[in-house]
Formats: C-alpha cells, structure tokens, sequence
C-alpha cells in the first residue's frame, strides 16, 4: 500500500469526517486516518475538500490528523482460504483479530483476509507456450475435499476476456502461498504480468462476465412451500420481508443448510449481537447433507453485527456478493443470505444523514431504490470469461418495522426481485413454519423453470400446482362467508374445499426444522405429497356429488394416514407414498362403492 498525505482532518461527525486540502486523491479510493491508520473510504469530492466515512470507530480523530491515500479502490482479498472463514463487513478476519487482540476489535487494528503463511497445493493446468485469456484456468487448489479452488487469470490485467496473452511460464505443482508468483504472462502489448494465487477486486464493481443467460433451473431448497407453490431460480433475487419473529433468520438458515447451491455466502448485516452468535455457534456443528461433513466446509460467514460501526455495515454487503462472484466465475452455483438489507438501508439513511443530503420518504436517501438495485442486479446465471457456467442467487431479508410491508424498503425491493416470501405474523403466531403467507407471496419464475419441474414430475407440476392455489383462493372466500354466517350455512361441497385446505396446509406447507425427516423433503416426494392431496380432493367431491356426507370422508383413517404422511414417511421411500395413495383410493370406493377405478 501507498503511503502519501492526501489531506487533514477538518471536521468530525462520526463515522463521516471532511478532510481538507485534497491532493491526488480520486473517488471511492480507500484510505487511512490518523496515526491508527483508520480505514475509510473516499465518497465526496467537491474542490480541495472531500468527505470520507470511517469503517472503524471515529473517537479520537481530531482536526488535522493525516489523511493516508491508497491508491485503489477498497477492495477485498479473493483466493484460496475464503471458504470457512468469518469476516467482518469490510473482510477482516474475526477469529485473526480475536487471537491478536481479544474479544473486541481494537482501533487501527487489522489483518490480512488471506492467511500469508498457509501454503496451499498447486496443480498447474497449462503449459508454458499456451494461450490463455481472462478467466482461463492456470491451475488448481484443493481448498477442502469438496471445494475445488480454480487460479484464473484475473480480469484487472486484460480488461475484457477479449485479449490473449501467453504463458511464459508456470511453477511446477507443489506447495505456494498466495503471495507466490505461480505464473508469468506476455501480454499483446509486450508488457509481462505476474500472476499469483490471490487477486484484488473492487467490492462495489461488478466482476466482468461473458454472457447472462436465462433462469431455467430452479433453486432446490428442501421447504415444500417454496419450492412448490413459489420456485425460486438458480440466479434468481427474492425477498423475504417479515415483522419481528416471524421467522426470517430461520427460514434463511434452513435454505442455507438445504438447498442444493455449492457455496453459501451468509452476510449478518446489522443483525442483534446474540442472533449471529447462534449462527457462528450452529454452522460449524452443522452437518452438509450432501457431504456428510461440516456445513461451512462450503460457507463463507461475514458477522457486522448492529454495534459494529455503521458504514462498515453499509459495505458488507457488497464484500459478499463480490466474493459469491468470485466463486460464481469458477463454476460454482453460489447463495447469498443477505440478513437483513433493512439494516443496510438504516445505515445508508445515517450516513447520508450526516453528510447533510436532500432526504427522501421516511428519512432514506433518495439514491436508496439505485443502491437497492445495483445490489440485486449482481445476481444472475452467467456463461463466465473461462465458458464455465456459474450462478449468485440472492435471498434478502427485509425487517420493515411493525411488518408494515408499505415502507420504503420493502416496496423498492419489490421493484427489483422477482420472488416474495411474505411472513406473516399470524402464522408465526400459530406456530406455522415456515410462516410464509400463501396469499401475500409470489414467484415470477413459475413459468422459467417449470419445463425443469415438469421433466421430474411426469409434466403435470403447473397443472397441479395451479389446482392447489386455486383451492387456496377459493377457501380466503368462503372463510369470509364463515365469518359472517357460520360453517353450518356451507353446502358439504363448499366446506369440503376448506377441510381440503385445512389438510393442505398441515400435511404439506408446514413443516417442522427439528424432525429428522420433516426438516427436508426431496423434490419426488414433494411432488407425490401434492399428487395425493389433490386426488383426495377429486376423489372426494365426486363422493359429495353422489350423496356422501362429508363427515364420513373426513373420518376416514386414512386421511390421518396423509396428515402424518410428513413424519412417517423418508425421503426416498416413495412406494410408501404410492401405497398411501392405493389406501386412499380403496377407502373412498367403499363408501358405497362410489369409486370407479378412474
């Protein structure tokens, strides 16, 4: 790092400070204050003065303290060694500056994001005389048994992917750190550059792709009411908003645990200290279902807890979805939990605050809906500068206060997702997990990925996932007449839709964390689940047509049998499900032998 005067001190307003006579200094440059060497970062310039915000604690700067330029942008640290780390919002790593200074950060205090000293093992892909470009392989880094790390050539040396360069020459394998020059390239322009495990990138910079393509796979999270009634796509945005305890964090772990991503990216961003305690404490003793092995063996964990300085909460979340590019650039189908982009909005709306701007709705700054989508727009399943194809997903949190989904930042995002998960404080309640409102979601990404859910369900999963939501609207309107008249004034017919839905939603959109098989349900089970549900229905109402009283469907055992059908029956015992279905069919043709087979 550069170290030049690019100004003093003039003025103190917490973590925003004016510093006067500018000098060789540019936008967003990343900077240190005072003889602590604070960071901060460089975001107004206006004649010989600028103004800075600090990702530290401002107590104890004073007018005329040095003000120390770096030369780059703030940027974060991308190789080998990511993975299974916790950092705080700006990337320094948590458990480094526990060991070197305790249980809280001292000021000035820092470290580096990659470890120097830790060697990893190079295996070279490339020979020298080859010709590569940005994104190109050169070799590769087991960073874990399940994570294979690839070297690339980094996209700051020939800007676009369109330039070659040639190897002129590569280290054999062997063991390196990241600092090690493992390559060395000839450019077109004759110039040399040297290329070594870890690269720098700018956090609020998207990283350059060769092509966006369109969301047709769908993101496989294990909860039956989103992946059935609301799919997500793999490098698809949606938000989560929901009140105090309504579920949020739950519903983000549970995804983050199950769903089917190679790396998650989990940002605590202005969370209360003791929620991203039970997070740093249970991922660890997490077990990744699909390896058998720890879960943050793919998780890179990033705590900027709401006492941590403020503005560093506002970069936090661009240090994460910058590292899931990074990852997304090599192959990887990377998931991003953003909890909660609430907090992250708060503390945009204080920093703009002391700077003095113009205020919006609510106090915001009028740029929040452009910081909102400059966020959500990094998602995206991408063909990458190497031809591989990767995938950022992104799952926002949104904590409106009071749930009132009518403020600023849940209604801007909304604008720029494509999925709501709503929570609904009455299902939470009720002890309805997930407490997702069936009539207050959607899914926009229904019709992209249902050729993908047709192929795995016989072709019939938007026709009966239409059927469901459409029983579902009927029983909101029949609930109205209810209130008002009672059940009793309902036809067998019409009280038999709200006994169907009243099965749905125990049977198959709640769903129990903590039970070894509830917790996760594979996607032929989800389907027959739906399928069973549907044919009681239609068995059902052809029954009521012919005369049979409802009283005596609804008792039936075998409409118990489908209540538990959750808990009893595993994952991958799906003949269970095909008998439960040949129970049911035999118990309604024995009510008069009403059923024909059909």
């Amino acid at each position: 790092m550069q170290d030049r005067i690019v100004g003093q001190v003039k003025r103190v307003n917490g973590p925003v400070i004016t510093v006067k006579g500018i000098t060789d200094a540019m936008m967003m440059e990343m900077v240190r204050i005072g003889e602590q060497r604070l960071i901060g970062e460089l975001v107004k310039l206006a004649g010989d003065e600028a103004i800075l915000q600090v990702y530290e604690d401002a107590t104890g700067i004073a007018p005329g303290d040095n003000v120390y330029g770096s030369g780059m942008p703030l940027s974060v640290e991308l190789g080998p060694g990511l993975i299974g780390t916790i950092y705080d919002g700006i990337q320094r790593p948590l458990e480094t500056l526990q060991k070197l200074g305790g249980v809280f950060i001292n000021r000035g205090q820092n470290s580096p994001a990659l470890d120097r000293k830790r060697t990893w093992v190079f295996e070279p892909c490339v020979t020298e005389g080859d010709t590569v470009s940005v994104g190109s392989t050169l070799g590769t880094v087991a960073e874990n048994d399940n994570i294979i790390h690839k070297i690339m050539v980094p996209p700051v040396f020939t800007g676009h992917g369109d330039v070659e360069a040639k190897v002129v020459s590569i280290v054999p394998a062997g063991t390196y750190t990241v600092e090690d020059v493992v390559a060395v390239l000839a450019l077109s322009d004759g110039s040399t550059e040297k290329v070594g495990m870890m690269q720098r990138w700018p956090i609020r910079v998207p990283r350059p792709v060769a092509e966006r393509k369109p969301l047709v796979q769908p993101l496989i999270t294990g909860q039956r009411v989103i992946d059935m009634l609301f799919p997500l796509a793999k490098g698809g945005t949606v938000a989560i908003p929901g009140g105090f305890g309504t579920g949020k964090t739950m519903t983000q772990h549970s995804i983050a645990r199950w769903c089917d991503a190679d790396i998650i990216v989990y940002i605590g961003c202005g969370e209360r200290g003791n929620e991203m305690t039970d997070v740093l404490r249970e991922f660890p003793n997490l077990v990744d279902p699909r390896t058998g092995r720890s879960l943050m063996e793919r998780t890179i964990l990033i705590a900027n807890t709401s006492n941590m300085p403020v503005s560093a909460r506002e970069a936090s979340i661009y240090t994460g979805i910058t590292m899931a590019e990074y990852y997304r650039d090599q192959g990887f189908h990377v998931a991003i939990m953003a909890d909660s982009t609430s907090r992250w909005a708060e503390a945009l709306r204080e920093l703009s605050g002391r700077m003095e701007e113009m205020p919006a709705e609510e106090g915001f700054p009028a740029y929040l809906p452009t910081r909102i989508a400059e966020f959500y727009e990094r998602a995206g399943f991408m063909k990458t500068l190497g031809g591989s194809e990767g995938s950022v997903s992104v799952i926002g949190a949104v904590s409106p206060p009071g749930g009132d989904f009518s403020e600023p930042v849940t209604q801007h995002t909304k604008r720029f997702v494509r999925c709501f998960w709503g929570l609904d404080r009455a299902l939470a309640s009720a002890r309805h997990y997930p407490a997702i409102s069936w009539l207050d979601s959607y899914s926009e990404y229904v019709g992209e990925v249902a050729p993908w859910w047709n192929d795995h369900s016989g072709g019939k999963w938007v026709e009966e996932r239409q059927s469901i939501m459409e029983l579902l609207q009927k029983e909101v309107r029949l609930q109205q007449i209810v209130k008002l008249v009672g059940p009793d004034a309902l036809p067998d017919s019409q009280n038999f839709i709200l006994a169907v839905c009243n099965l749905f939603k125990t049977a198959f959109l709640q769903q129990n964390a903590f039970d070894e098989i509830d917790r996760y349900c594979s996607i032929g089970k989800q389907i027959r689940m739906l399928q069973i549900i549907l044919r009681y229905w239609d068995l059902g109402s052809a029954a009521i047509s012919k005369g049979v009283p409802m009283a005596k469907i609804t008792r039936l055992k075998v409409v118990q049998d489908i209540t538990k059908m959750r808990f009893t029956v595993p994952n991958d015992d799906l003949d269970a499900l095909d008998k439960l279905e040949l129970q049911l069919e035999r118990s309604m043709s024995q009510l008069g032998g009403l059923y024909d087979g059909q």
